[in-house]
Protein backbone atom coordinates (compact mmCIF):
# COMPACT_ATOMS: atom_id res chain seq x y z
CA UNK A 1 0.00 0.00 0.00
CA UNK A 2 3.03 2.41 0.64
CA UNK A 3 4.10 2.05 -2.73
CA UNK A 4 0.85 2.87 -4.28
CA UNK A 5 1.09 5.71 -2.19
CA UNK A 6 4.23 6.78 -3.33
CA UNK A 7 2.32 6.97 -6.83
CA UNK A 8 -0.29 9.15 -6.08
CA UNK A 9 1.47 11.96 -4.41
CA UNK A 10 -0.08 14.67 -6.83
CA UNK A 11 -3.59 13.36 -6.82
CA UNK A 12 -2.74 13.76 -2.93
CA UNK A 13 -2.30 17.30 -3.36
CA UNK A 14 -5.22 18.18 -5.45
CA UNK A 15 -7.12 16.80 -3.15
CA UNK A 16 -6.19 18.49 -0.28
CA UNK A 17 -6.49 21.81 -2.12
CA UNK A 18 -10.26 21.10 -3.14
CA UNK A 19 -11.18 20.32 0.44
CA UNK A 20 -9.45 24.23 0.72
CA UNK A 21 -11.14 25.56 -2.39
CA UNK A 22 -14.44 24.23 -1.35
CA UNK A 23 -14.20 26.00 2.34
CA UNK A 24 -12.99 29.16 0.48
CA UNK A 25 -15.90 29.48 -1.44
CA UNK A 26 -18.06 29.85 1.55
CA UNK A 27 -16.15 32.69 3.02
CA UNK A 28 -18.42 35.88 3.34
CA UNK A 29 -15.24 38.07 2.82
CA UNK A 30 -14.87 38.29 -1.41
CA UNK A 31 -11.01 38.65 -0.92
CA UNK A 32 -11.02 34.98 0.09
CA UNK A 33 -13.51 34.06 -2.33
CA UNK A 34 -11.43 35.46 -5.41
CA UNK A 35 -8.38 33.68 -3.89
CA UNK A 36 -10.08 29.88 -4.81
CA UNK A 37 -9.31 30.67 -8.42
CA UNK A 38 -5.57 31.23 -7.38
CA UNK A 39 -4.95 28.20 -4.89
CA UNK A 40 -6.31 26.56 -7.36
CA UNK A 41 -3.77 27.36 -9.48
CA UNK A 42 -1.02 26.78 -7.12
CA UNK A 43 -2.34 23.71 -6.47
CA UNK A 44 -2.08 22.36 -10.19
CA UNK A 45 1.62 23.76 -10.38
CA UNK A 46 2.74 22.44 -7.55
CA UNK A 47 0.38 18.82 -8.66
CA UNK A 48 2.89 19.22 -12.13
CA UNK A 49 6.14 19.41 -10.00
CA UNK A 50 5.05 16.69 -8.22
CA UNK A 51 4.10 14.66 -11.65
CA UNK A 52 7.89 15.54 -12.70
CA UNK A 53 9.03 13.33 -10.04
CA UNK A 54 6.99 10.51 -10.31
CA UNK A 55 8.80 7.20 -10.17
CA UNK A 56 9.34 5.23 -13.41
CA UNK A 57 10.23 1.73 -14.02
CA UNK A 58 7.05 0.98 -11.67
CA UNK A 59 6.92 -2.48 -11.78
CA UNK A 60 3.22 -3.35 -11.58
CA UNK A 61 2.00 -1.49 -13.98
CA UNK A 62 2.64 -2.17 -17.89
CA UNK A 63 3.83 0.91 -19.05
CA UNK A 64 6.01 1.79 -16.47
CA UNK A 65 7.52 5.21 -17.47
CA UNK A 66 4.00 6.50 -18.35
CA UNK A 67 3.63 7.93 -14.82
CA UNK A 68 5.59 11.27 -15.09
CA UNK A 69 5.04 12.05 -18.46
CA UNK A 70 1.30 12.24 -18.26
CA UNK A 71 0.54 13.53 -14.69
CA UNK A 72 2.92 16.49 -15.64
CA UNK A 73 1.17 16.74 -18.97
CA UNK A 74 -2.64 17.25 -17.38
CA UNK A 75 -1.94 19.22 -14.56
CA UNK A 76 0.02 21.99 -16.76
CA UNK A 77 -2.87 22.02 -19.36
CA UNK A 78 -5.28 21.85 -16.47
CA UNK A 79 -3.15 24.76 -15.15
CA UNK A 80 -3.70 26.66 -18.78
CA UNK A 81 -6.84 26.08 -18.77
CA UNK A 82 -7.90 27.54 -15.13
CA UNK A 83 -7.99 31.59 -16.25
CA UNK A 84 -10.59 30.18 -18.23
CA UNK A 85 -12.79 29.94 -15.67
CA UNK A 86 -12.86 33.79 -14.32
CA UNK A 87 -16.51 34.81 -13.96
CA UNK A 88 -17.61 31.36 -15.45
CA UNK A 89 -19.83 31.38 -12.54
CA UNK A 90 -21.25 33.67 -9.68
CA UNK A 91 -20.41 36.57 -12.00
CA UNK A 92 -23.92 38.38 -11.66
CA UNK A 93 -24.37 37.16 -7.63
CA UNK A 94 -21.07 38.44 -6.92
CA UNK A 95 -21.63 42.06 -8.67
CA UNK A 96 -25.28 41.79 -7.08
CA UNK A 97 -22.75 41.40 -3.60
CA UNK A 98 -20.73 44.15 -3.92
CA UNK A 99 -23.87 46.86 -4.62
CA UNK A 100 -25.02 45.79 -1.15
CA UNK A 101 -26.87 42.45 -1.48
CA UNK A 102 -26.77 40.15 1.83
CA UNK A 103 -24.19 37.28 0.66
CA UNK A 104 -25.84 33.39 1.39
CA UNK A 105 -23.06 31.04 0.87
CA UNK A 106 -25.96 28.80 -0.35
CA UNK A 107 -26.37 30.78 -3.82
CA UNK A 108 -22.42 31.19 -3.68
CA UNK A 109 -21.08 27.95 -6.55
CA UNK A 110 -17.71 29.31 -6.84
CA UNK A 111 -15.99 27.04 -4.39
CA UNK A 112 -17.85 24.18 -5.27
CA UNK A 113 -16.89 24.97 -9.37
CA UNK A 114 -13.11 24.91 -8.87
CA UNK A 115 -13.81 21.69 -6.43
CA UNK A 116 -15.35 19.97 -9.18
CA UNK A 117 -12.84 20.84 -11.49
CA UNK A 118 -10.28 19.62 -9.21
CA UNK A 119 -11.57 16.61 -8.83
CA UNK A 120 -11.70 15.68 -12.76
CA UNK A 121 -7.94 16.62 -13.13
CA UNK A 122 -7.46 14.05 -9.91
CA UNK A 123 -9.65 11.48 -12.24
CA UNK A 124 -7.78 11.88 -14.84
CA UNK A 125 -4.38 11.61 -13.27
CA UNK A 126 -5.83 8.22 -11.30
CA UNK A 127 -6.17 6.83 -15.41
CA UNK A 128 -2.55 7.13 -15.76
CA UNK A 129 -1.76 5.65 -12.30
CA UNK A 130 -4.32 2.72 -13.17
CA UNK A 131 -3.20 -1.05 -12.48
CA UNK A 132 -6.37 -2.52 -11.88
CA UNK A 133 -9.89 -2.40 -13.61
CA UNK A 134 -11.56 -1.14 -10.38
CA UNK A 135 -9.15 1.56 -10.20
CA UNK A 136 -9.44 2.47 -13.73
CA UNK A 137 -13.50 2.61 -13.31
CA UNK A 138 -13.56 4.96 -10.48
CA UNK A 139 -11.06 7.05 -12.11
CA UNK A 140 -12.77 7.46 -15.06
CA UNK A 141 -15.94 7.85 -13.28
CA UNK A 142 -14.02 10.18 -10.87
CA UNK A 143 -12.91 12.63 -14.31
CA UNK A 144 -16.73 12.22 -15.62
CA UNK A 145 -19.05 13.01 -12.68
CA UNK A 146 -17.59 16.30 -11.92
CA UNK A 147 -17.95 17.53 -15.18
CA UNK A 148 -21.83 17.07 -15.52
CA UNK A 149 -21.81 19.73 -13.07
CA UNK A 150 -19.75 21.67 -14.71
CA UNK A 151 -21.87 21.52 -17.74
CA UNK A 152 -25.08 22.41 -16.54
CA UNK A 153 -23.87 25.32 -13.74
CA UNK A 154 -21.19 26.84 -15.89
CA UNK A 155 -23.57 29.15 -17.16
CA UNK A 156 -27.55 30.18 -15.83
CA UNK A 157 -29.19 29.62 -19.09
CA UNK A 158 -31.42 26.60 -20.22
CA UNK A 159 -29.33 24.98 -22.41
CA UNK A 160 -26.57 24.18 -20.12
CA UNK A 161 -28.89 22.73 -17.85
CA UNK A 162 -30.35 20.48 -20.85
CA UNK A 163 -26.58 19.66 -21.86
CA UNK A 164 -25.55 18.68 -18.43
CA UNK A 165 -28.79 16.59 -18.58
CA UNK A 166 -28.19 14.91 -21.81
CA UNK A 167 -23.96 14.30 -20.86
CA UNK A 168 -25.60 12.95 -17.72
CA UNK A 169 -27.88 9.99 -19.07
CA UNK A 170 -25.64 9.19 -21.84
CA UNK A 171 -22.31 9.25 -19.54
CA UNK A 172 -24.05 6.31 -17.18
CA UNK A 173 -24.82 4.63 -20.76
CA UNK A 174 -21.35 4.42 -21.62
CA UNK A 175 -20.01 3.72 -18.16
CA UNK A 176 -22.88 0.70 -17.94
CA UNK A 177 -21.69 0.20 -21.35
CA UNK A 178 -17.44 -0.52 -20.02
CA UNK A 179 -18.43 -2.10 -17.38
CA UNK A 180 -20.00 -4.65 -18.40
CA UNK A 181 -16.78 -5.00 -20.63
CA UNK A 182 -14.26 -5.17 -17.36
CA UNK A 183 -16.74 -7.88 -15.93
CA UNK A 184 -16.25 -10.10 -19.05
CA UNK A 185 -12.44 -9.24 -18.31
CA UNK A 186 -12.36 -10.58 -15.11
CA UNK A 187 -14.61 -13.43 -15.99
CA UNK A 188 -11.99 -14.60 -19.07
CA UNK A 189 -9.13 -14.03 -16.82
CA UNK A 190 -10.05 -14.49 -12.86
CA UNK A 191 -8.59 -10.93 -12.10
CA UNK A 192 -9.21 -7.40 -12.17
CA UNK A 193 -5.32 -6.65 -12.10
CA UNK A 194 -4.19 -5.48 -15.43
CA UNK A 195 -0.39 -6.80 -15.32
CA UNK A 196 -2.14 -9.80 -14.01
CA UNK A 197 -5.16 -10.25 -17.07
CA UNK A 198 -1.86 -9.76 -19.39
CA UNK A 199 0.09 -12.76 -17.52
CA UNK A 200 -3.71 -15.06 -17.74
CA UNK A 201 -4.21 -14.15 -21.55
CA UNK A 202 -0.40 -14.89 -22.26
CA UNK A 203 0.03 -18.49 -20.15
CA UNK A 204 -3.70 -19.35 -22.59
CA UNK A 205 -2.07 -22.06 -25.21
CA UNK A 206 -5.11 -21.33 -27.22
CA UNK A 207 -5.02 -17.67 -27.64
CA UNK A 208 -7.16 -15.14 -26.03
CA UNK A 209 -10.77 -16.25 -25.13
CA UNK A 210 -13.51 -15.36 -26.55
CA UNK A 211 -15.34 -13.72 -23.47
CA UNK A 212 -12.08 -12.04 -23.25
CA UNK A 213 -12.34 -10.44 -26.70
CA UNK A 214 -15.80 -9.55 -26.17
CA UNK A 215 -15.01 -7.57 -23.00
CA UNK A 216 -12.23 -5.42 -24.54
CA UNK A 217 -14.70 -4.66 -27.37
CA UNK A 218 -17.41 -3.49 -25.36
CA UNK A 219 -14.85 -1.94 -23.15
CA UNK A 220 -13.74 0.00 -26.14
CA UNK A 221 -16.78 0.89 -27.34
CA UNK A 222 -17.93 2.00 -23.65
CA UNK A 223 -14.85 4.29 -23.32
CA UNK A 224 -15.63 5.65 -26.82
CA UNK A 225 -17.89 8.28 -24.88
CA UNK A 226 -15.49 9.61 -22.93
CA UNK A 227 -13.47 10.21 -25.99
CA UNK A 228 -16.00 11.54 -27.92
CA UNK A 229 -15.56 8.68 -30.74
CA UNK A 230 -17.99 6.84 -33.09
CA UNK A 231 -20.13 5.30 -32.39
CA UNK A 232 -20.90 7.38 -28.93
CA UNK A 233 -20.23 11.14 -30.42
CA UNK A 234 -23.46 12.11 -30.37
CA UNK A 235 -23.52 14.22 -27.64
CA UNK A 236 -20.41 16.36 -28.23
CA UNK A 237 -22.22 19.49 -30.89
CA UNK A 238 -24.96 19.35 -28.03
CA UNK A 239 -23.13 19.24 -25.14
CA UNK A 240 -20.03 21.61 -26.29
CA UNK A 241 -22.32 24.42 -27.50
CA UNK A 242 -24.63 23.91 -24.21
CA UNK A 243 -21.78 24.36 -22.07
CA UNK A 244 -20.00 27.65 -21.12
CA UNK A 245 -16.79 27.99 -23.54
CA UNK A 246 -14.64 27.60 -20.76
CA UNK A 247 -16.55 24.55 -19.96
CA UNK A 248 -16.38 22.89 -23.57
CA UNK A 249 -12.64 23.42 -23.61
CA UNK A 250 -11.92 21.58 -20.55
CA UNK A 251 -13.97 18.88 -21.94
CA UNK A 252 -12.25 18.72 -24.75
CA UNK A 253 -9.05 17.69 -23.13
CA UNK A 254 -9.66 16.12 -19.84
CA UNK A 255 -12.67 13.68 -20.53
CA UNK A 256 -10.77 12.41 -23.64
CA UNK A 257 -7.41 12.19 -21.64
CA UNK A 258 -9.07 9.86 -19.64
CA UNK A 259 -9.93 7.97 -21.81
CA UNK A 260 -6.98 7.39 -24.05
CA UNK A 261 -5.10 6.54 -20.68
CA UNK A 262 -7.41 4.23 -20.10
CA UNK A 263 -7.77 2.61 -23.26
CA UNK A 264 -3.91 2.63 -23.49
CA UNK A 265 -3.95 0.36 -20.36
CA UNK A 266 -6.28 -2.00 -20.92
CA UNK A 267 -4.41 -2.59 -24.62
CA UNK A 268 -1.42 -3.09 -23.10
CA UNK A 269 -3.20 -5.87 -21.18
CA UNK A 270 -4.53 -7.73 -23.99
CA UNK A 271 -2.11 -6.65 -27.52
CA UNK A 272 1.43 -6.58 -28.32
CA UNK A 273 2.61 -9.39 -28.13
CA UNK A 274 6.13 -8.99 -28.21
CA UNK A 275 7.84 -12.11 -30.15
CA UNK A 276 9.70 -12.88 -33.38
CA UNK A 277 6.72 -12.27 -35.33
CA UNK A 278 5.92 -8.29 -34.00
CA UNK A 279 3.32 -6.45 -32.17
CA UNK A 280 -0.28 -7.25 -33.14
CA UNK A 281 -3.36 -6.69 -31.35
CA UNK A 282 -5.49 -9.60 -31.45
CA UNK A 283 -7.40 -8.98 -35.04
CA UNK A 284 -11.31 -8.89 -33.70
CA UNK A 285 -9.88 -5.84 -31.46
CA UNK A 286 -7.56 -4.19 -34.09
CA UNK A 287 -10.67 -4.16 -37.10
CA UNK A 288 -12.89 -2.66 -34.31
CA UNK A 289 -10.38 0.28 -33.39
CA UNK A 290 -9.31 0.59 -37.26
CA UNK A 291 -13.11 1.36 -37.86
CA UNK A 292 -14.10 3.43 -35.25
CA UNK A 293 -10.67 5.28 -36.30
CA UNK A 294 -11.73 5.84 -39.44
CA UNK A 295 -15.56 6.26 -38.54
CA UNK A 296 -14.58 8.87 -36.28
CA UNK A 297 -12.48 11.19 -38.10
CA UNK A 298 -14.20 11.18 -41.38
CA UNK A 299 -17.56 11.57 -39.46
CA UNK A 300 -16.26 14.32 -37.02
CA UNK A 301 -14.77 16.18 -40.21
CA UNK A 302 -18.22 15.63 -42.43
CA UNK A 303 -20.38 17.25 -39.85
CA UNK A 304 -18.16 20.33 -38.92
CA UNK A 305 -17.89 21.18 -42.54
CA UNK A 306 -21.70 21.87 -42.22
CA UNK A 307 -21.42 24.34 -39.04
CA UNK A 308 -21.85 27.84 -38.42
CA UNK A 309 -21.70 27.70 -35.21
CA UNK A 310 -17.65 28.14 -34.08
CA UNK A 311 -18.19 25.37 -30.98
CA UNK A 312 -20.31 23.18 -33.06
CA UNK A 313 -17.57 23.40 -35.34
CA UNK A 314 -14.70 22.66 -32.57
CA UNK A 315 -17.00 19.95 -30.90
CA UNK A 316 -16.94 18.05 -34.43
CA UNK A 317 -13.43 18.78 -35.01
CA UNK A 318 -12.89 16.83 -31.51
CA UNK A 319 -14.31 13.98 -32.74
CA UNK A 320 -12.36 13.95 -35.75
CA UNK A 321 -8.90 14.59 -33.20
CA UNK A 322 -10.18 11.08 -31.59
CA UNK A 323 -9.49 9.28 -34.34
CA UNK A 324 -6.40 10.80 -35.19
CA UNK A 325 -5.14 10.02 -31.94
CA UNK A 326 -6.75 5.97 -32.16
CA UNK A 327 -3.90 5.28 -35.20
CA UNK A 328 -1.72 5.51 -32.88
CA UNK A 329 -3.02 3.29 -30.94
CA UNK A 330 -3.30 0.80 -33.61
CA UNK A 331 0.07 1.12 -34.57
CA UNK A 332 1.16 -0.09 -30.94
CA UNK A 333 4.23 0.32 -29.12
CA UNK A 334 6.07 -0.49 -31.90
CA UNK A 335 10.25 -1.10 -31.92
CA UNK A 336 11.85 -0.12 -28.88
CA UNK A 337 14.67 0.47 -31.03
CA UNK A 338 13.54 2.95 -33.64
CA UNK A 339 11.48 5.83 -31.09
CA UNK A 340 9.65 7.36 -34.77
CA UNK A 341 7.17 3.62 -35.02
CA UNK A 342 6.22 4.01 -31.38
CA UNK A 343 2.40 4.69 -32.14
CA UNK A 344 1.71 4.93 -28.07
CA UNK A 345 4.03 7.83 -28.01
CA UNK A 346 2.54 9.34 -31.11
CA UNK A 347 -0.75 9.09 -29.21
CA UNK A 348 0.60 10.70 -25.95
CA UNK A 349 2.55 13.45 -27.68
CA UNK A 350 -0.70 14.52 -29.51
CA UNK A 351 -2.81 14.73 -26.93
CA UNK A 352 -0.70 16.86 -25.15
CA UNK A 353 -0.15 19.36 -28.12
CA UNK A 354 -4.03 19.17 -28.49
CA UNK A 355 -4.69 20.28 -25.11
CA UNK A 356 -2.72 23.53 -25.89
CA UNK A 357 -3.71 24.28 -29.44
CA UNK A 358 -7.42 23.67 -28.96
CA UNK A 359 -7.66 26.06 -25.80
CA UNK A 360 -6.59 28.98 -28.02
CA UNK A 361 -9.73 28.53 -30.43
CA UNK A 362 -12.53 27.93 -27.91
CA UNK A 363 -10.33 31.14 -25.31
CA UNK A 364 -11.17 33.24 -28.05
CA UNK A 365 -14.68 32.47 -27.89
CA UNK A 366 -14.45 32.70 -24.56
CA UNK A 367 -13.46 35.83 -24.35
CA UNK A 368 -16.50 37.86 -26.79
CA UNK A 369 -19.95 38.27 -26.02
CA UNK A 370 -23.01 39.88 -27.33
CA UNK A 371 -26.75 40.84 -26.27
CA UNK A 372 -29.13 37.40 -26.76
CA UNK A 373 -32.42 37.27 -27.75
CA UNK A 374 -33.73 37.96 -23.90
CA UNK A 375 -31.34 40.74 -23.32
CA UNK A 376 -28.79 39.20 -21.15
CA UNK A 377 -25.31 38.94 -22.18
CA UNK A 378 -24.32 35.82 -23.92
CA UNK A 379 -21.53 34.09 -25.67
CA UNK A 380 -20.14 35.61 -29.12
CA UNK A 381 -20.23 32.32 -30.68
CA UNK A 382 -21.09 31.80 -34.90
CA UNK A 383 -18.62 32.72 -37.64
CA UNK A 384 -19.45 36.40 -38.39
CA UNK A 385 -18.81 37.38 -33.88
CA UNK A 386 -14.61 36.39 -35.09
CA UNK A 387 -15.40 37.82 -38.73
CA UNK A 388 -12.28 40.97 -38.81
CA UNK A 389 -11.33 40.02 -35.29
CA UNK A 390 -7.45 40.95 -36.39
CA UNK A 391 -8.56 44.70 -36.55
CA UNK A 392 -10.67 44.92 -33.77
CA UNK A 393 -9.10 42.80 -31.21
CA UNK A 394 -5.59 41.78 -32.93
CA UNK A 395 -4.16 39.71 -29.91
CA UNK A 396 -7.65 37.52 -29.87
CA UNK A 397 -7.60 37.74 -33.88
CA UNK A 398 -4.26 36.38 -34.03
CA UNK A 399 -4.61 33.97 -31.39
CA UNK A 400 -7.63 32.23 -33.46
CA UNK A 401 -5.83 32.23 -36.58
CA UNK A 402 -2.31 30.95 -35.40
CA UNK A 403 -4.58 28.20 -32.88
CA UNK A 404 -6.94 26.79 -36.20
CA UNK A 405 -3.92 26.79 -38.44
CA UNK A 406 -2.10 24.80 -35.83
CA UNK A 407 -5.50 22.20 -35.28
CA UNK A 408 -4.95 22.08 -39.21
CA UNK A 409 -1.31 20.62 -38.83
CA UNK A 410 0.05 23.42 -40.99
CA UNK A 411 3.92 23.47 -40.43
CA UNK A 412 5.64 24.36 -38.90
CA UNK A 413 3.27 25.10 -36.00
CA UNK A 414 2.95 22.46 -33.21
CA UNK A 415 0.11 20.29 -34.33
CA UNK A 416 1.95 19.53 -37.34
CA UNK A 417 4.65 17.77 -35.31
CA UNK A 418 1.98 15.70 -33.66
CA UNK A 419 0.14 14.87 -36.96
CA UNK A 420 3.65 13.99 -38.33
CA UNK A 421 4.00 11.21 -35.39
CA UNK A 422 1.22 9.25 -35.95
CA UNK A 423 1.84 9.59 -39.41
CA UNK A 424 5.14 8.12 -39.12
CA UNK A 425 4.05 5.55 -36.14
CA UNK A 426 1.27 4.52 -38.74
CA UNK A 427 3.49 3.68 -41.58
CA UNK A 428 5.95 1.88 -39.19
CA UNK A 429 3.25 -0.29 -38.32
CA UNK A 430 2.13 -1.15 -42.21
CA UNK A 431 -0.95 0.09 -41.88
CA UNK A 432 -0.74 2.45 -45.20
CA UNK A 433 -4.51 2.24 -45.92
CA UNK A 434 -5.30 3.72 -42.43
CA UNK A 435 -2.66 6.65 -43.12
CA UNK A 436 -4.47 7.36 -46.30
CA UNK A 437 -7.47 7.90 -44.42
CA UNK A 438 -5.84 10.03 -42.11
CA UNK A 439 -3.98 11.94 -44.84
CA UNK A 440 -7.67 12.38 -46.74
CA UNK A 441 -9.84 13.94 -43.39
CA UNK A 442 -6.49 16.24 -42.70
CA UNK A 443 -7.24 17.51 -46.33
CA UNK A 444 -11.07 17.79 -45.51
CA UNK A 445 -10.21 19.49 -42.45
CA UNK A 446 -8.39 22.48 -44.03
CA UNK A 447 -11.70 23.38 -45.22
CA UNK A 448 -13.46 24.73 -42.05
CA UNK A 449 -9.92 25.40 -40.01
CA UNK A 450 -9.53 27.79 -43.00
CA UNK A 451 -12.93 29.45 -42.09
CA UNK A 452 -11.83 29.68 -38.54
CA UNK A 453 -8.25 31.28 -39.51
CA UNK A 454 -9.22 33.61 -42.29
CA UNK A 455 -12.65 35.05 -40.73
CA UNK A 456 -10.97 37.06 -38.12
CA UNK A 457 -7.90 37.96 -40.57
CA UNK A 458 -10.13 38.89 -43.94
CA UNK A 459 -13.88 38.31 -43.26
CA UNK A 460 -16.44 41.43 -42.77
CA UNK A 461 -19.24 41.15 -40.43
CA UNK A 462 -22.45 41.90 -41.87
CA UNK A 463 -24.04 45.63 -41.51
CA UNK A 464 -27.16 45.00 -39.44
CA UNK A 465 -24.97 42.65 -36.74
CA UNK A 466 -23.69 44.61 -34.03
CA UNK A 467 -20.01 43.95 -33.24
CA UNK A 468 -19.03 41.69 -29.79
CA UNK A 469 -17.92 43.09 -26.67
CA UNK A 470 -14.71 42.09 -24.42
CA UNK A 471 -15.74 39.51 -21.56
CA UNK A 472 -14.55 41.96 -18.50
CA UNK A 473 -12.21 39.19 -17.23
CA UNK A 474 -8.60 39.88 -18.75
CA UNK A 475 -8.00 36.00 -17.83
CA UNK A 476 -9.30 34.91 -20.55
CA UNK A 477 -7.75 36.70 -22.59
CA UNK A 478 -4.55 35.94 -21.09
CA UNK A 479 -5.14 32.16 -21.83
CA UNK A 480 -5.84 32.75 -25.27
CA UNK A 481 -2.93 34.15 -26.17
CA UNK A 482 -0.63 32.08 -23.42
CA UNK A 483 -2.17 28.85 -25.78
CA UNK A 484 -1.17 30.53 -29.31
CA UNK A 485 2.38 31.38 -27.79
CA UNK A 486 2.46 27.75 -26.72
CA UNK A 487 1.39 26.74 -30.55
CA UNK A 488 4.78 28.74 -31.80
CA UNK A 489 7.04 28.39 -28.70
CA UNK A 490 7.20 24.77 -28.12
CA UNK A 491 8.00 24.25 -31.62
CA UNK A 492 11.76 24.36 -30.39
CA UNK A 493 11.07 22.29 -27.48
CA UNK A 494 8.98 19.54 -29.78
CA UNK A 495 11.96 16.88 -30.01
CA UNK A 496 11.98 16.81 -25.83
CA UNK A 497 8.31 16.20 -25.55
CA UNK A 498 8.91 13.81 -28.39
CA UNK A 499 11.51 11.74 -26.61
CA UNK A 500 9.67 12.07 -23.56
CA UNK A 501 5.98 10.65 -25.08
CA UNK A 502 8.19 7.85 -25.91
CA UNK A 503 9.94 6.66 -23.24
CA UNK A 504 6.01 6.87 -21.78
CA UNK A 505 4.74 4.57 -24.40
CA UNK A 506 7.46 2.09 -23.91
CA UNK A 507 5.61 -1.13 -22.32
CA UNK A 508 7.54 -3.73 -19.58
CA UNK A 509 7.92 -6.61 -21.17
CA UNK A 510 11.13 -8.28 -19.21
CA UNK A 511 8.97 -8.18 -16.01
CA UNK A 512 6.13 -9.89 -17.83
CA UNK A 513 8.28 -12.26 -19.25
CA UNK A 514 10.16 -13.47 -16.29
CA UNK A 515 8.03 -13.20 -13.33
CA UNK A 516 4.79 -14.08 -14.70
CA UNK A 517 2.60 -16.38 -12.42
CA UNK A 518 1.05 -19.53 -13.79
CA UNK A 519 -2.51 -19.12 -15.44
CA UNK A 520 -5.54 -19.60 -13.16
CA UNK A 521 -6.38 -22.87 -13.00
CA UNK A 522 -10.09 -22.24 -13.86
CA UNK A 523 -11.64 -19.42 -15.89
CA UNK A 524 -12.94 -18.04 -12.96
CA UNK A 525 -10.23 -18.75 -10.28
CA UNK A 526 -9.64 -15.68 -8.35
CA UNK A 527 -5.57 -14.70 -6.88
CA UNK A 528 -4.79 -14.52 -4.13
CA UNK A 529 -3.74 -10.26 -4.07
CA UNK A 530 -7.65 -10.18 -5.06
CA UNK A 531 -9.52 -11.51 -2.42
Amino acid sequence: MIEKLQLLHPEILLFAVTCVVMILGLARTAVARRSAALITGLGLAGAAYLGTRSPTGVADVNLPNILPYSKTVIALVALLILPLFAGTVDRVYEAAVEKGRKFDPLRATRGEFYAFFLFSVTGVMLCASADDLIWLFLALELTSLPTYIMVATGSSRLRSQEAGVKYFFLGAFGAAMFLYGFAMLYGATGTTSLPGIWSALSADPNGIPTLALAGVIFSIIGIAFKIAAVPMHFYAADVYQGAAAPVSAYLAFAPKAAGFLALISILSAVGWRFGPEGEALPDAVRVTLWVMAVATMTIGNALALLQYSVKRMLAYSSVAHSGYILVGLIAGPGDPTRPASNGLGGALLYLAIYGVMNLGAFAVIACLERDGDDGERVEAETLDDIAGLCRTHPWLGWSMVICALSLLGFPPLLGFWGKLALFTSGLAAGEYLLVVFLALNSAIAAWYYLRLATGPLLGVRPPEMHAPTLFPSRARRLAAVLSAVGVIVLIFFVSGMQNAAHRAGLQQTSRLRVDTPAAPATPLAVNDNDR
